[in-house]
């Protein structure tokens, strides 16, 4: 079951099916971001890093949101904006040290999900707050998909129409139920709350008047543009 947010009347309510010429928004409003670094072997060879042994997170505000359709906003302190597209986790109940066996009972859907990052000012600063947490840094949507098997779908993401990532969520380093369990045993996930589960080889720059989308198979495309 696809489940969109729609502006209607000024006030966002949810429907369990798309409106023609709604006007979309984030299919979810979390409380937090946790992004997960380096899940795909090839995408750490890219930036010559190595895999990680266990997984590498950190955190983009909330204030990163973006609906679909919206602009992704460079922000005049970097030269170089990329994009990263992945799968994300959408959390539909508190979660605190969850077994892996049980990681699906915590879980409402799944949603597209953009992560994207001032390179330069991420390799400037080496940790990656500064470089990932601009507002508008996380496009998600455009709904959220609650009957989904996510252990092998693709992942394009397009700029301009021209294929830049194009990848599969079994390559990576590791699954959603060990996200799941490594994350809360760190912190306590509210309802709402989004895994960003990493990006697929072929990250690259955005340009202004760019048009960058990302698509995974079962779920939809998610559209933004640049300024």
């Amino acid at each position: 079951m696809k489940i969109y947010r729609i502006l209607d009347n000024d006030l966002a309510r949810e429907t369990q099916t798309p409106l023609q010429n709604a006007q979309l928004l984030s299919p979810v409003t979390p409380t937090k971001i946790v992004a997960v670094g380096r899940n795909y072997s090839e995408h750490a060879k890219e930036l010559g890093n190595d895999v990680p042994e266990e997984p590498i997170i950190f955190l983009k505000p909330a204030t990163c949101v973006l609906a679909p359709g919206g602009t992704i906003v460079r922000p005049p302190i970097s030269n170089r904006v990329d994009h990263e597209g992945e799968l994300a986790i959408v959390i539909g109940r508190e979660a605190r040290n969850v077994p892996r066996q049980r990681w699906r009972d915590y879980v409402r859907g799944f949603t597209c999900a953009n992560d994207v990052t001032a390179r330069d000012l991420q390799k400037k600063d080496v940790q990656f707050t500064r470089g990932k947490s601009f507002d508008t840094f996380c496009p998600l949507g455009p709904c959220i998909e609650t009957e989904l098997d996510p252990s092998a779908l693709r992942i394009q993401t397009r700029v301009n129409g021209q294929i830049r990532q194009d990848g599969n969520t079994g390559q990576m380093v590791f699954k959603c139920d060990v996200l799941v369990e490594f994350i809360t045993q760190v912190m306590t996930l509210l309802p709402g709350d989004v895994i960003l589960t990493g990006t697929p080889a072929g990250v690259g720059p955005l340009a202004s008047g760019d048009v960058v989308e990302v698509e995974i198979d079962g779920i939809g495309t998610l559209r933004n543009v640049v300024s």
